[in-house]
């Protein structure tokens, strides 16, 4: 179906306004995949909060323009579909390299992080980024590590001279 040109406008605005805020870009081929695989796949990406979307790509070209995923514009051929990691850098990530496990006709061409093109092997190290809520509790795990081991060092005083005291208990009875 063809789309008029406000319509174009309408879709460039909104990629562009998910582009902006968004943290990671991904793009992959999905030539040969069934519509039945595309709905399973944007169902994921749903799920996970990744923006999934597939646009024309002198449409996508426009949309990226003044946003941090400028750098992917000289990648835009073929059949792309995008998808844009909104809260987590690693979602779109971890979405397409699991659905591309069982589908090898998806091909991810193109990844950005944060303004910065990375190569499409990449995938994995991308993927395997840590969600916001594991980043913090290791975070809070090693602010949390001086603390406790000063205060069992301090514990260890008190405790040692009870032991002492019980040995030399002990030793007179």
């Amino acid at each position: 179906m063809a789309l008029n040109l406000e319509q174009k406008k309408a879709m460039v605005q909104e990629v562009a306004a998910v582009a902006q805020d968004a943290q990671a870009a991904i793009g992959a081929e999905y030539r040969g995949l069934t519509a039945v695989q595309m709905d399973e796949l944007r169902a994921e990406a749903r799920k996970q909060g990744v923006y999934l979307r597939v646009v024309k790509n002198t449409l996508m070209r426009r949309a990226v323009e003044n946003t941090p995923f400028e750098c992917m514009k000289e990648g835009f051929t073929g059949p792309l579909l995008m998808a844009f990691s909104q809260e987590e850098p690693g979602a779109a990530a971890r979405v397409l390299k699991d659905f591309g496990k069982q589908n090898e006709k998806l091909v991810v061409k193109l990844i950005a992080l944060q303004g910065r093109l990375l190569n499409a092997g990449d995938l994995d190290r991308v993927a395997s980024m840590p969600t916001r809520d594991e980043a913090i509790s290791v975070l809070m795990a090693t602010m949390r590590a001086p603390v406790q081991k000063l205060a069992t060092t301090l514990n260890e005083v008190p405790g040692k001279l009870v032991r002492t005291l019980a040995a030399v208990r002990d030793a007179k009875q």
